[in-house]
C-alpha cells in the first residue's frame, strides 16, 4: 500500500520554501547524476569536489532529482561512519527562483539559460517563403 497523500504533501511543502539559514556542515549542491539506488554524486559550488551523497527514506518515490538540479547536504550526518558517503540530502531545491533569492545561495550556481541564444549574424528565416529555385527547362 502506497503512503498517505497527507506525507507527500508535507514533504513537498518543505521542499518548496527554503531555510532561513542553512546549518553547520550544510551547503547548497548541483545533483550531477545517479550513482545507484538513492546514492547520488553532487558537486558543491567550489567546483572542485564532488561527493556521494544518499537521499533519505522521507524523499524516496515522492521527489525526484534531477541532473543538474539542487540539492541541500548535510556533510556532517556521516563523520561518525566509516563509509564511503561523505552526506545525506536533507532538502531538495524545487522553486529555484525563490531559493536563488536567499543569502546563502552561491554566487558560483549562476543561472542558465533555457534557450541559447540566437546569433546576431544570422538572418532570420521565420515566416519567409523558402527561396525560389531557377528552372532548368532552358525557357
Amino acid at each position: 500500500m502506497g503512503r498517505p497523500k497527507r506525507n507527500l504533501l508535507a514533504t513537498v511543502d518543505k521542499t518548496c520554501t527554503p531555510p532561513a539559514e542553512l546549518g553547520d556542515g550544510q551547503a547548497i549542491a548541483r545533483v550531477k547524476k545517479a550513482e545507484g539506488k538513492n546514492l547520488y554524486s553532487v558537486e558543491l559550488a567550489s567546483g572542485k569536489e564532488s561527493l556521494l551523497v544518499e537521499l533519505p527514506s522521507r524523499f524516496r518515490s515522492q521527489i525526484w532529482i534531477k541532473n543538474g538540479g539542487y540539492v541541500i547536504v548535510d556533510t556532517a550526518a556521516f563523520e561518525d561512519r566509516d563509509n564511503k558517503l561523505n552526506g545525506e540530502i536533507v532538502n531538495v531545491v524545487r522553486d529555484e527562483k525563490q531559493w536563488r533569492k536567499q543569502a546563502y545561495w552561491p554566487p558560483e550556481f549562476v543561472k542558465k539559460p533555457t534557450y541559447l541564444a540566437d546569433s546576431d549574424d544570422e538572418e532570420s528565416i521565420v515566416g519567409k517563403m523558402p527561396p525560389a529555385e531557377e528552372s532548368d527547362s532552358g525557357e
